[in-house]
């Protein structure tokens, strides 16, 4: 595909896996999120949601030396008013509203939007060569796109202070110690474990793996009481579904589940 000014998704399925990949298509911007690629992120996402072909999604940034580094600061510029700026199409809440269980392969910068784009996703890997940072501080701004929400979450408030604070990145090893990806990997080999991650996922009952989804997110939400009720609710609703009673007589009968989503 080439790259034009306001870049491109690329959104491409693995029917037979039933793995979907979108891939932010920018390289020679370092994957820079343009308003175009925002629309083009949340049709990509709708799709997503919306068909049987896609039981899991990878989401990467075209070439080795960056995932994203968020935002296009040049078309920050361009909001008439901070109202407009405000109520601005936002890629990250759209990968929030993804339904199906999602990988970010980052390979090289995450940083900014590009750093809330991976933490929206429910498993990070990243690549040797990958750092990952919140700069906004140092051009006068803070992140927007629930850095500070999901970045305590996941390494700890000490160490989301110390990011968000200096906006100094940290590289790939660092983040694995601070559980804000679970796995590094050599460059060549990350695309290739993520697409075998998703495809594991993809071949689960697709009701119960959305419903874990939604149970996790509900439990950092929650109190413990209310979360151990909620979740007991949720599987008690994916154990009166059709891919349940498959899944058990599949057991029984020593073969493989046939999950059809019902």
């Amino acid at each position: 595909m080439t790259e034009n000014t306001d870049g491109a998704i690329r959104f491409t399925t693995d029917r037979e896996a039933r793995v979907a990949t979108i891939t932010l298509d920018r390289p020679a911007k370092l994957n820079a999120v343009t308003p175009v690629m925002a629309r083009a992120l949340i049709a990509a996402v709708t799709e997503c949601n919306v068909s049987d072909d896609v039981r899991a999604v990878v989401l990467t940034g075209a070439g080795e030396r960056s995932f994203s580094v968020g935002s296009d600061i040049t078309a920050l510029g361009s909001y008439a008013t901070p109202w407009d700026f405000r109520n601005r199409v936002d890629y990250c809440d759209a990968l929030r509203k993804l339904r199906k269980p999602s990988i970010a392969a980052v390979n090289g910068y995450a940083l900014g939007g590009g750093l809330e784009t991976a933490l929206s996703c429910d498993i990070r890997l990243a690549s040797a060569n990958a750092r990952l940072g919140a700069p906004e501080v140092k051009l006068g701004w803070i992140g927007g796109g629930g850095m500070a929400a999901f970045l305590s979450r996941a390494a700890g408030p000490g160490n989301a202070a110390l990011m968000l604070m200096t906006g100094e990145p940290v590289d790939a090893r660092t983040a694995l110690d601070w559980h804000l990806v679970s796995e590094v990997l050599q460059p060549e080999e990350l695309l290739p474990r993520a697409h075998r991650l998703a495809a594991t996922i993809a071949s689960r009952a697709p009701i119960a793996v959305e419903t874990a989804k939604v149970n996790l997110r509900a439990a950092t939400a929650m109190s413990e009481d209310q979360a151990l009720q909620y979740e007991r609710d949720l599987q008690t609703i994916c154990f009166a579904t059709d891919d349940a009673h498959e899944g058990r007589e599949a057991f029984a009968q020593k073969r493989p589940a046939d999950f059809r989503r019902r």
